[in-house]
């Protein structure tokens, strides 16, 4: 993996490749002290440059809003090529000690020529179904 100096959050240019989270509660792997939810992103490259994704940067937020910073190098230890209009899709898995949270956070990627550029990720809720705990998120 291409390892790649910490860059302060805004400084890199927002370039055209979006991503769409999904998620779902996990009850078989939730108890009253951690609740688990397993989430689907869906990349799309909508530029005309082939762009690799070098790091993520999440940002996970509980109901008594303790925010988690989680960053490392790529996405479930791959660092994927997405040509123009190409697409990745992986999942993965977030646990919070108090339900509801809600993520968001951005990539880092490269082109071919070695400029860098951001893919932010909208913030999205984790909630547990019928939950009357479960409230609007910001």
């Amino acid at each position: 993996m291409t390892p790649l100096p910490p860059l302060p959050d805004g400084s890199l240019p927002e370039i055209d490749v979006r991503v769409q989270v999904s998620t779902k509660y996990l009850p078989q792997h939730s108890s009253a002290a951690r609740q688990f939810f397993a989430y689907v992103v869906h990349i799309e490259n909508h530029t005309p440059d082939s762009w690799q994704l070098l790091r993520r940067v999440w940002y996970i937020t509980d109901a008594l809003d303790r925010q988690t910073v989680v960053e490392g190098e790529g996405v479930i230890g791959q660092q994927p090529i997405l040509p123009p209009q190409g697409v990745y899709i992986y999942d993965s898995l977030v646990t919070l000690e108090a339900a509801p949270g809600r993520m968001k956070g951005h990539y880092i990627l490269q082109d071919a020529w070695g400029h860098l550029g951001r893919a932010n990720i909208a913030t999205f809720a984790l909630q547990v179904p019928g939950w009357e705990h479960n409230r609007v998120l910001n």
